[in-house]
């Protein structure tokens, strides 16, 4: 097993499930909807809904009229104005559309991508006092300058204004810009915190042009702002959904020749509407490796070029180098790996590790993979001179930032979010944030390792389900991403009937059977020896759903997460049953399996009457399960075991532990016996209300 826990949610009732698939949705995609706590056809709808509508008012932003004021006099006497970016994805596409955008509105416009190595995350003295030397009265940053107190006040020294538009976690006092504009500023009511660099940029963008020019600028810019925002792995709801989900459509015809090239470097150009995966997997690295390799300006130049042979050009060197990146990230990571072999008390309960010549750009992908592996948060540690640059990576939902604010004593400078972060740090204070960090993993975790847990929406019940055309359905639930994860099923007590080994033996290929179906499943980085894997294995499967096409046919493939041996069903209800008798809550579906009908102890008795008609028979295994045979119905087992409990309660049998095992005896009570009211059938029917 991959992960310790699988917890699977509470489904919805059959009730609210029939109300969805009334209004058109898909029955799968509506079981679903129900297990997400959306059972209502309004509140189902409403989360499905993505149009330019769910937007909302980007003056709801605090400063953003500040802002908007600043600029556009900056417009009216044409100062020059520079835009200033970040390195990665998202702060490459919001310097390009705010570039584009202010140029449009006939701005002098120059912009600024620091470099990862030279200048270093967010607004740097040095840069300013350059884009002074040029010229620059004004500088709006986007996707950075939340903390940028000390570079603010070097820029009204030389008499330059700052905007700042940023998304990242605030702290201590804001610097004294003509206007702050953050979605996560404490003293910001805006509806929507989670909008990415790009979605803050975009509205600014917004706030600039006239309501009824809104949509246009939005066509403009959409496909950017969707990549901005997947690639900084931002929550895809509320206004994010609405937001990547045009923008993705705008992507698949975008008129932005170097993003056309990208899409066909990458492999993507055929896909009808480009997907989140298209981006976090094939375009968001490319546009990345500029950044991490130290040349994001090809990036941002790849993205402003109207030229299509430029375009192609840059496209090619951007994938080149995201090649170099992958060969210089699996060489660390090889390194590190093996380390933490050797040595596993590094790996627990917190990941530090530091090294010299390591590629700054590199390091944060490193970290992910690590965090990843070992199941605990990692930090990574560029060292040069004494000095080291951090990159790091949660998991466990261990908060970075919150962590690094406690450790600020120890640093020279910190930012991020819950989830990454960047900081800097001398090197004599590693070992102390080690233990520093240590520490507070333990407090997060009570001193327990990470305990490794997928989240299952829903057991399929049966596979009749399993088609392409309610796999297809699935997508009204797109874009996937945090907060709305790709849909996570359960299959049990499926059959292997054939399996392979794939791609030299990376990857495990399998063909499964239940109810009578037989189903293609794929386990990425896994293989049969290491699963454990032979014919006719009885597995418990968890995965998501996929459409495979090969020689024209198209069927159901199941991309595995994890799997295990699958107990028998018996040994399923019993352990369910043993639930109940100790007194823990069960879901609504669980109570429905284990609630016995009138008929079922009706049928139980005549039963029972047969096999203990010389006055006594003993309750072993084998008389069980051909008792549940008697009820002759799903979860049969379970019931037989509640109806026993129940029939002892009420007086009808009595039970002795004999040296040879339990014995029942049938008694004949002279009263009349409401078996309702017995105490776990009100405590079964409790949990179903």
């Amino acid at each position: 097993m991959k992960y310790q826990q699988w917890k699977l949610r509470e489904p919805g009732s059959m009730g609210s499930q029939r109300q969805l698939e009334r209004t058109g949705i898909p029955p799968l995609c509506a079981a679903v909807l129900c297990a997400r706590g959306l059972p209502q056809p309004e509140s189902a709808q409403h989360f499905l809904a993505h149009g330019l509508d769910r937007f909302h008012d980007p003056f709801l932003l605090l400063d953003m009229d500040r802002a908007v004021s600043r600029i556009r006099r900056a417009l009216d006497c044409g100062e020059t104005i520079a835009v200033y970016g970040d390195y990665d994805v998202d702060g490459i596409t919001s310097a390009c559309l705010l570039t584009e955008f202010l140029t449009r509105q006939g701005g002098q416009v120059v912009s600024y991508i620091p470099d990862r190595t030279e200048d270093g995350y967010g607004l740097n003295a040095a840069a300013i006092t350059l884009l002074k030397e040029r010229g620059v009265s004004l500088i709006v940053t986007v996707d950075c300058g939340i903390t940028a107190t000390a570079e603010v006040e070097h820029a009204h020294s030389l008499g330059v204004d700052v905007v700042i538009t940023d998304h990242h976690q605030c702290k201590g006092n804001l610097p004294r810009a003509k206007a702050v504009v953050n979605p996560r500023r404490p003293d910001c009511a805006y509806p929507f915190p989670e909008l990415a660099g790009v979605g803050v940029t975009l509205k600014l963008a917004l706030a600039l042009t006239p309501p009824d020019r809104r949509e246009q600028v939005f066509f403009q810019y959409g496909e950017l702002a969707a990549i901005g925002t997947v690639s900084d792995v931002m929550t895809l709801t509320d206004e994010n959904r609405s937001l990547v989900s045009q923008g993705l459509e705008l992507l698949a015809r975008t008129r932005r020749p170097g993003l056309r090239a990208l899409l066909q470097e990458a492999g993507c150009a055929g896909d009808a509407i480009p997907t989140t995966v298209t981006v976090g997997y094939h375009i968001a690295p490319r546009i990345n490796a500029a950044g991490r390799m130290g040349k994001a300006s090809l990036a941002l130049e790849m993205l402003l070029t109207l030229d299509p042979v430029e375009g192609g050009r840059l496209a090619q060197e951007l994938c080149q180098l995201n090649r170099e990146r992958q060969s210089i990230e699996l060489d660390i990571f090889q390194f590190c790996d093996s380390l933490l072999e050797r040595t596993p008390q590094l790996a627990s309960p917190a990941i530090v590790l530091a090294g010299e010549g390591w590629h700054q750009g590199v390091v944060g992908i490193v970290a992910s993979r690590l965090a990843e592996k070992y199941a605990c948060p990692t930090f990574m540690i560029c060292l040069e001179n004494g000095r080291g640059k951090g990159s790091c990576r949660s998991y466990g939902g261990f908060n970075l930032f919150a962590a690094l604010s406690q450790c600020a004593s120890l640093l020279e400078g910190y930012g991020g979010h819950e989830l990454a972060a960047g900081f800097s740090i001398k090197e004599e204070h590693i070992p102390a944030f080690r233990e520093a960090m240590g520490r507070l993993v333990s407090q997060h975790t009570g001193g327990q390792p990470m305990a490794t847990n997928i989240n299952v929406d829903l057991e399929i019940n049966h596979c009749a389900l399993l088609t392409c055309c309610q796999v297809e359905g699935l997508s009204l639930l797109e874009p996937f991403g945090p907060g709305n994860p790709k849909p996570i099923f359960l299959l049990r007590s499926a059959t292997v009937v054939s399996f392979c080994d794939v791609g030299g033996g990376r990857h495990l290929k399998m063909k499964v059977r239940r109810d009578g179906v037989v189903l293609d499943a794929i386990f990425f980085s896994a293989n049969a020896q290491t699963c454990g894997i032979f014919s006719g294995a009885r597995l418990d499967l968890v995965f998501t759903l996929q459409i495979s096409e090969f020689r024209g046919e198209r069927s159901v493939q199941l991309q595995l997460c994890d799997l295990r041996p699958a107990p028998a069903r018996a040994q399923l209800e019993q352990a369910l049953f043993q639930r109940l008798l100790q007194g823990d809550r069960l879901s609504r579906w669980e109570a429905g399996q284990l609630l016995p009908k009138r008929q079922d102890f009706a049928r139980l008795w005549r039963f029972l009457e047969q096999a203990c008609a010389t006055g006594q028979v003993h309750a072993g295994p084998s008389l069980l399960k051909q008792a549940a045979k008697s009820i002759c119905g799903y979860h049969a087992y379970g019931r037989t075991l509640v109806c026993l409990h129940v029939m002892g309660d009420q007086g009808l049998i009595h039970s002795e532990h004999q040296q040879q095992g339990d014995v029942i005896y049938l008694c004949r009570p002279e009263h009349k016996v409401d078996l309702e009211q017995a105490q776990l059938m009100r405590q079964l029917r409790a949990f179903l209300e």
